[in-house]
């Protein structure tokens, strides 16, 4: 079989994550909504609108890890925890 023949397979989230950047995080930002939704019934103490943006930290797989209020913060919180962080748009 030649290379160009060879049927191609897609990286499982695993083996994405683990493709030489453990430590690597994403930070982007996302809509309070998204926190509110995940959050469990009859837990208080969120005083956020659902339209305001928050930043999220996630592991290359897409795991949501931290939710920060600004992204300064959440580059900050990254750093704090040997995490090497980058912006996606």
């Amino acid at each position: 079989m030649t290379p160009n023949t060879q049927q191609r397979r897609p990286f499982t989230h695993e083996a994405f994550a683990a493709l030489g950047a453990p430590d690597l995080v994403y930070v982007r930002p996302i809509k309070a909504a998204e926190i509110l939704a995940d959050a469990p019934e009859g837990v208080e103490g969120f005083d956020l609108s659902p339209d305001q943006t928050l930043y999220a930290v996630c592991r290359a797989d897409g795991a949501r890890l931290a939710v920060m209020i600004d992204r300064d913060t959440a580059i900050a919180a990254a750093l704090a925890h040997e995490l090497a962080p980058v912006s996606v748009h």
